[in-house]
């Protein structure tokens, strides 16, 4: 299921967003707006959502987390960007910590 979380998730919200991969969820963040959207089969789901909701392209990343290792995957085709990020692993490091402190904060520690 796919959750758009503009605050910490529940633990039942967490085991909704597990649902579709089981140990891992797709996230995709809006840094500025500071929105996350978990859950799906596809990063560029948890995108779409985030775009409906208000959020500019340049402003999404995508990222999956494991919850139980607290360990994130900084790689998807949501961020391949040519004029932004040439690859699909997050390679400022800016934009990397900011994506996983948000991830944290709405997900980690639970």
């Amino acid at each position: 299921m796919i959750l758009l979380l503009r605050e910490r998730a529940t633990p039942e919200q967490l085991e909704l967003m597990l649902l579709q991969h089981k140990f891992y969820i797709r996230t995709a963040v809006d840094i500025e707006r500071r929105v996350l959207v978990g859950g799906g089969g596809l990063h560029a789901d948890c995108e779409e959502k985030l775009l409906d909701d208000g959020s500019r392209q340049q402003d999404i990343w995508a990222a999956s987390f494991m919850p139980l290792t607290g360990k994130m995957i900084f790689e998807s085709m949501v961020n391949l960007r040519p004029r932004q990020n040439r690859s699909m692993e997050i390679l400022n490091p800016n934009i990397r910590e900011r994506v996983a402190q948000l991830i944290n904060e709405f997900l980690g520690n639970l």
